[in-house]
């Protein structure tokens, strides 16, 4: 952290601070890209990267634990990711469309995923659809998929925040707290100016934070009371929907839906899912209480009987390599014995050196 003058700083909403204030800051990084050559690396596609491999990483040891096989979890992730990516694009397009289209305006740039703008809850909504797809392949029911994997995603989001703070994007109002952000002026929302100096609540570590303590809660509620069938993931949204209202509320970015009855459509977002959450954890606790006894839907996983398919095969494989050793004994006998005179004695075994 850096000490900044936040002399006559003035912020939003009444905010301001005291004249001549010396404070400690959180520095904000002098670039987001570096090169390899010419290949662009970017910390924002970095933190999203190491978001999903540690995603991985935790929800196949949960799903291990819960009775899953290994590398179930992988295979998924070959569906999830791509969906997930997508989904969190469009939601961000759809929600924002005035950065993209109309009048002076760039719709290619909407395919600029590395610039920034990934809505998480259509990366959550179409990630679970390409779950859907992958567990419906591999015989594997989805609700205690889910709840294996809730807790990884909640972490992937907590280290993707930091490519916000490469991005320098995404902050809140100012403030004159000893962890205030800088933002380089150029990366102030447009139409918005501040005295030098100013520094602005950090919300992606708030938001990391924030996260990391979700994770923590599920881990241990999941332990504690044997969470099944979807209220791991539940829990899950309830816990970041119910911070993510109050830090969406300090951020100061231009969107299209800033003022929805008086919230940013996000607030609005995130109460409409908090609510459907409770509600269903509250309705599974009473319909299904406990936790599943099988992850796999009938027929399928590592001790599931063979189907009627599979058995004809193995017996068709049976008859074909018994009609081969026929094969082979028909032909050994139309060989004969070995002619008179050959000096050969079919009876008496070979000297042995």
């Amino acid at each position: 952290m850096t000490l900044t003058s936040l002399s006559g700083l003035t912020g939003l909403s009444g905010l301001s601070a005291l004249p001549g204030l010396t404070a400690l800051s959180i520095p904000s990084p002098s670039s987001g890209v570096w090169y390899l050559g010419s290949i662009p690396i970017r910390g924002y596609a970095l933190s999203i990267i190491l978001g999903i491999i540690v995603a991985i990483y935790i929800g196949e040891r949960r799903w291990i634990a819960r009775g899953g096989r290994a590398g179930d979890v992988q295979d998924l992730a070959v569906w999830a990711i791509p969906f997930g990516l997508v989904g969190a694009r469009l939601y961000h397009v759809a929600t924002d469309s005035g950065l993209y289209f109309g009048e002076g305006k760039s719709p290619i740039e909407a395919l600029y995923v590395w610039q920034g703008g990934l809505g998480i809850w259509g990366a959550v909504a179409l990630g679970a659809v390409g779950i859907y797809v992958g567990a419906r392949r591999k015989g594997i029911k989805l609700l205690p998929m889910l709840d294996s994997l809730a807790p990884g995603v909640i972490v992937a989001q907590a280290i993707g925040r930091w490519g916000n703070w490469f991005n320098q994007e995404l902050y809140g109002k100012p403030t004159d707290l000893p962890w205030g952000l800088e933002i380089d002026p150029e990366n102030y929302p447009g139409g918005l100016d501040f005295p030098a100096g100013t520094t602005f609540h950090p919300t992606f570590l708030y938001e990391f934070l924030w996260s990391l303590g979700v994770f923590a809660i599920l881990v241990w509620a999941d332990r504690r009371f044997k969470l099944g069938f979807g209220r791991v993931m539940a829990l899950y949204v309830m816990g970041y929907t119910l911070g993510r209202g109050w830090i969406e509320d300090l951020r100061i970015d231009s969107v299209e839906l800033s003022d929805v009855g008086g919230l940013r459509f996000n607030v609005w977002t995130s109460i409409v899912l908090f609510v459907s959450a409770a509600a269903y954890f509250v309705w599974s606790s009473k319909r299904h209480p406990g936790r599943e006894d099988d992850v796999f839907r009938p027929g399928f996983g590592p001790d599931a009987e063979p189907t009627g398919d599979e058995v004809a095969a193995e017996v068709d494989a049976t008859e074909v390599d018994a009609e081969d050793a026929e094969d082979d004994e028909t032909r050994v006998s139309a060989q004969g014995d070995p002619p008179a005179g050959s000096g050969v004695d079919s009876d008496v075994e070979p000297e042995r050196t």
